[in-house]
């Protein structure tokens, strides 16, 4: 299995946590629109150290059960410690490729919800796991995904050549990786072509302004990501010591704002 392109140390870790509270609204608002209830069974795929998890064996509780699945034995391991610590005793991980989720979840029943957040863009073969994720699921189930489509579109204002730049650099590394930053383009064919019939389409386009809350997403996923776009040779030494100035200019000037890449979201269900 190929490496989480963002890495799995302990700052990404942090990073993840931080961005799932910042879109925990838009997160809660779609399983409310894919009906999740008590009881249900939830496969959380890609499911990280387990901070969706968590929420989502909140809304099924202990007559339902959430099942994630991970590449990463590290998030696995986070994702058991949190549901020990907390008594969740109804949510597991297992250390899997999410493009094998048949084999990753063998012996396991059918699934009332499957459910993917970020995770489509970093794979080579989302339809895979779209198509795999559908045949999991019981009949009237339904196949929840949120992810990027069109993801160059974000903008610093005032404008800026090198976050322009940086903008490339990110996108260009996600697909000699094997991902797709606008993997959303093609997640409602994929759903047709699976059986799904798409109830739900919507996207979310949100700004940050420095000194409010969501300023802080794209502040830690720099800290975090550039470097390593740096090392892949995406970007230059001097190029990230330029946005590094400019961003730091952009957090001091109370007119900046940046519009943030758009999350597309789907609900899709099994006849």
């Amino acid at each position: 299995m190929k490496e989480y392109v963002l890495g799995t140390d302990e700052a990404e870790y942090r990073r993840l946590g931080l961005q799932h509270r910042l879109w925990a609204w838009p997160a809660q608002k779609v399983w409310e629109i894919a009906r999740i209830a008590p009881g249900d069974r939830v496969l959380d795929i890609g499911c990280g150290p387990g901070w969706a998890a968590m929420d989502l064996a909140g809304l099924v509780g202990p007559t339902g059960a959430v099942v994630g699945v991970d590449a990463s034995e590290s998030y696995v391991s986070a994702f058991e410690a949190i549901a020990a610590a907390n008594g969740v005793t109804w949510a597991s991980a297992v250390v899997g490729d999410v493009q094998e989720l048949a084999s990753a979840v063998a012996g396991h029943e059918q699934f009332d919800v499957a459910w993917a957040r970020w995770v489509m863009c970093f794979l080579p073969s989302p339809t895979r796991v779209v198509e795999q994720a559908a045949s999991m699921l019981k009949p009237g189930g339904r196949l929840v995904v949120q992810d990027y489509f069109n993801y160059e579109a974000m903008r610093l204002s005032p404008r800026s050549a090198i976050f322009d730049t940086m903008v490339k650099a990110v996108g260009n590394s996600w697909r000699d990786s094997g991902g797709n930053p606008d993997v959303m383009g093609e997640i409602r064919q994929a759903a047709r072509k699976a059986g799904l019939r798409v109830t739900h389409f919507a996207v979310h386009q949100r700004l940050a302004i420095p000194g409010e809350q969501m300023w802080a997403w794209p502040t830690v996923f720099w800290k975090s990501f550039l470097p390593r776009i740096v090392a892949s040779g995406h970007m230059t030494e001097a190029e990230h010591e330029d946005f590094k100035a400019e961003w730091a200019r952009a957090t001091a000037d109370p007119d900046a704002f940046m519009q943030l890449p758009p999350v597309y979201e789907m609900v899709a269900e099994k006849a």
